[in-house]
């Protein structure tokens, strides 16, 4: 992976989910810095990362990850500390990371688990624009 990956927050998604394609744009519209880059799980720097984290890449993906500053997040922790480094209103979110992880989680596995029937799946991943491919890991 390309070592500015490590240095800004990477969002790693689920490239063909319809309900994570909105979240990744939604991130892209709200971030005043332009800081986070992006990475479908399913392109190369995706796998990587799922394998180096131990995952079986054909149960996954079923979490969105965050890496930033070295630690990986997952499930609600990596939707909160996203909403948090967006800043500004979005940061009020972070209010959540006190509620337990097994309990936050308990809302962010069915939503995941209902994604694709709920908001529906793409045949491919998100083609970013011109304007956004640098933020784009492959």
């Amino acid at each position: 992976m390309q070592k500015e990956g490590r240095e800004r927050p990477v969002v790693y998604f689920d490239g063909v989910c319809n309900l994570c394609d909105r979240s990744v744009r939604f991130i892209i519209r709200n971030d005043k810095k332009q800081q986070f880059l992006f990475a479908p799980l399913q392109s190369n720097a995706g796998t990587l990362v799922l394998n180096n984290l131990g995952f079986n890449t054909k149960n996954e993906p079923n979490s969105v990850i965050l890496e930033y500053k070295g630690k990986y997040y997952f499930r609600s922790g990596a939707a909160l500390n996203i909403l948090n480094l967006l800043g500004g209103f979005w940061s009020m979110a972070y209010i959540f990371i006190i509620v337990p992880p097994f309990i936050r989680d308990i809302v962010y596995n069915i939503i995941s688990k209902n994604r694709y029937k709920w908001y529906g799946k793409s045949e491919a991943c998100m083609v970013p624009t011109p304007e956004l491919k640098a933020r784009f890991l492959v």
